[in-house]
Formats: structure tokens, C-alpha cells, sequence
């Protein structure tokens, strides 16, 4: 009967060794994923899109970026936030970007979704402004997109067009050397 006992000592000392590892070691890494506000020592984290810039000290807002930016994603900033600073926070605008049609989407309290568009195409590529620019503060909700489309480079026809050039050379070659 001592020895039944002592068995199932061990049994259940090693089952609470068991799930006590495992309680602790998801406890642990679930510390280094998720953390509640904002880290100064880590001021940016990224997790699929998501982004937290937010004052630890302040009110935050709940914004999306999406489109032809460095890193497009979900974002948490403070309630003052312009869009220049939301930009700055993503990377800037990709080459690419078609930033004459920036647009935000804003989010009324009747539920009805309003398009705000903004042209900040003077601000990256001319040397002068043609008008005043205007960096809107954004609200908790808004949507900010940065549409865009790859710009058409030489380089890509001149490689098509070598590679099927060089293909047939091959070819020729090929049948030059086996008539022969």
C-alpha cells in the first residue's frame, strides 16, 4: 500500500511539474508578445500590420493605413495625430504612390462613411507648392489610403525582349551546330 502511494506521489508531482512548466512558459512568452500600452524602451512593435505608437501618458486613437506606404497596417496613435505624422510613422509613401489621390474615410456618428481626398504630389516631386498644403488631424476610425500602381520602367521590356532575342540565338545555334 506504501509503495501504491508512493507511486502515485510521483505520478501526480510529476503532472503539477508538468503543467506548471506549461502555465509558466506561455505565461512567459506571452509577456515577450503582448504588452498593455506603450514601451519606451520599444517604441514600435509589429505584429501582422499592427503598429502602437501611443502616449502612455495621453489619449490614443485607433487609425488604419493602407496602400502604397513602407508599412501599410493597423496603427495606435496619439488623439492629435496628423496625417504627416502618420506617414512619417509608416515610412513614407513608396515610389510608387499616387499622392495626388490620398484619400482618408471618416466615419460619422449616423454611420454614414464620408471620402476626404488630399493631393500632397507637390509636397514629394515639384519644387514649389501650387497651394497651401493641409495635414488633417485624424479621428479615432478613420481609414487612409495611398493608392497607387507600379510605374513603367524601360528595363522590364528591354529584359523580355533579350531573353526571348537570347532564346532564339540559342535555337539557331543549336540548329547550325547539328546540320553541320
Amino acid at each position: 500500500m506504501v509503495r501504491v502511494f508512493s507511486q502515485m506521489q510521483k505520478i501526480s508531482i510529476s503532472l503539477l511539474v508538468l503543467i506548471s512548466f506549461l502555465f509558466f512558459n506561455s505565461f512567459i512568452s506571452a509577456q515577450d508578445k503582448y504588452q498593455i500600452g506603450s514601451d519606451l524602451k520599444s517604441l514600435r512593435q509589429t505584429q501582422g500590420g499592427y503598429f502602437d505608437y501611443s502616449d502612455p501618458s495621453g489619449i490614443n486613437i485607433k487609425v488604419q493605413l493602407w496602400g502604397y506606404v513602407k508599412y501599410p497596417g493597423y496603427y495606435i496613435v496619439p488623439i492629435n495625430c496628423t496625417i504627416s505624422e502618420l506617414f512619417s510613422y509608416a515610412g513614407g509613401p513608396l515610389v510608387d504612390a499616387k499622392l495626388d489621390d490620398v484619400r482618408i474615410l471618416k466615419s460619422l456618428e449616423d454611420s454614414t462613411i464620408i471620402m476626404n481626398k488630399l493631393n500632397y504630389n507637390d509636397l514629394m516631386w515639384e519644387e514649389t507648392l501650387s497651394k497651401p498644403i493641409e495635414f488633417p488631424k485624424l479621428n479615432a476610425g478613420d481609414i487612409v489610403v495611398v493608392p497607387g500602381e507600379p510605374r513603367y520602367f524601360i528595363r522590364q521590356d528591354i529584359s523580355f525582349f533579350l531573353s526571348i532575342l537570347t532564346a532564339v540565338i540559342s535555337s539557331a545555334a543549336l540548329i547550325i551546330s547539328i546540320t553541320r
